[in-house]
């Protein structure tokens, strides 16, 4: 009798999660990009923290009681989005740096190669889209009071076609009038002839109107990126160069120092999938062409400027726009002494356990996006082989 009671107390604690077959489904990731502090000169203001909406239903006054998909407790995004669900079945707080996220919704599949896993599957189709404020608490949105379910922030209607991968941001469109909105981008990686033993990046500008002009003493609420944190030119040159081994004993790989990438242009209007630019995964020509210590470092630079003439040092932060340096790192997270001022993320080249080697390293399919003082990155995968222990 003991064992039953245990058992069906066991079956009643534990919930399944019932997922419903999506046909023709598009696939959506979600980011908000409104970064926030609390501080005398906004405490009156609803800090952005959101809930998403899809085709929700209104009762006769206008406040949502029910939707078609609901992404709740969505909170600033993380310097780094991995090329994986990270943040489902392993973080202890309700907080959700980006949707699905934590959420238990039918996921992207593999398509044509690339892991889709931190994608919703959502229903194709025109959709009403709406980001609610909400307070910062554990509480489910439809559970909420009714006064705490009444402000909207954006309320928008979006067409998704099917079988394809977007990516929606929420994000300041204007540093002095305050005025937000969203910015959806149709990706199209899955759709390019991309070697599989090339290192691929492309890089998106999508800061507010007028952030990088206004004075620095506006900025003080935004996250510390480095130089970065005043914000860039909207037209900036990018150049890269390969560094081997780790940051205390780091050397230039010849052929990869202070190359021209690209360039990029400032616009959080017209969401146009910018260009890919790449560099061969085994550039040091040491490697065994299974496992590689290469990192990548990064210079920003207003027209006319190169990384080998710049007039600013690696201690300045104020840089009047002109430089921005990056350090795509092993770790992402050890600062370089040599290099202070530079903004810190991970390496774009993913280095993990995979059939009989470890690590074994591959390439990857990147997009960093820099927004107002803070800069990201956002890392896609080909399905891997799994290890043999």
């Amino acid at each position: 009798m003991t064992s039953a009671i245990v058992l069906m107390l066991l079956a009643s604690g534990c919930s399944k999660v019932e997922y419903k077959k999506i046909d023709n489904p598009a696939y959506l990731r979600v980011f908000n990009n409104l970064n926030y502090t609390i501080s005398l000169a906004n405490k009156d203001e609803p800090v952005p923290f959101l809930t998403m909406l899809v085709d929700p239903q209104m009762d006769k006054d206008g406040m949502p009681v029910s939707a078609a998909v609901k992404g709740d407790f969505l909170d600033q995004r993380e310097p780094y989005a991995p090329p994986y669900p990270s943040h489902a079945g392993t973080s202890t707080s309700y907080k959700n740096p980006e949707y699905p996220g934590k959420e238990n919704v039918l996921v992207g599949p593999v398509l044509n190669g690339f892991d889709l896993s931190s994608w919703a599957q959502i229903p194709s189709g025109k959709h009403r889209v709406v980001f609610m404020f909400r307070p910062v608490n554990n509480t489910p949105f439809f559970d909420l009071e009714p006064r705490l379910k009444k402000t909207i922030l954006i309320d928008t209607t979006l067409t998704l076609d099917a079988k394809e991968v977007y990516t929606l941001h929420v994000l300041q469109k204007d540093f002095i009038t305050k005025k937000n909105g969203i910015y959806l981008r149709q990706e199209n990686f899955h759709k390019l002839p991309l070697s599989d033993s090339m290192v691929y990046v492309n890089f998106y500008n999508m800061s507010a109107k007028g952030f990088q002009e206004a004075d620095n003493s506006l900025k003080a609420g935004y996250k510390k990126s480095g130089a970065l944190q005043n914000g860039i030119k909207d037209n900036m040159n990018i150049f890269y160069t390969l560094v081997k081994d780790e940051p205390a004993d780091k050397v230039f790989l010849p052929g990869y120092t202070q190359k021209f990438l690209g360039t990029i242009t400032r616009n959080a209007e017209a969401p146009v999938v910018t260009q890919y630019y790449s560099f061969p995964l085994f550039a040091d020509g040491a490697s065994d062409g299974i496992h590689t210590t290469i990192w990548q470092h990064l210079d920003f630079m207003a027209p006319g400027m190169h990384p080998a003439n710049n007039p600013y040092y690696t201690f300045q932060y104020d840089t009047d726009g002109n430089w921005a340096p990056v350090e795509c790192l092993l770790a992402g997270k050890t600062a370089l002494q040599s290099r202070p001022n530079s903004a810190l993320l991970p390496n774009m080249i993913v280095n993990i356990p995979s059939g009989i080697y470890n690590p074994r390293s591959f390439a990857t399919v990147n997009t960093i996006e820099i927004v107002n003082g803070n800069i990201y990155l956002t890392t896609v995968q080909r399905k891997y082989a799994p290890p043999i222990y």
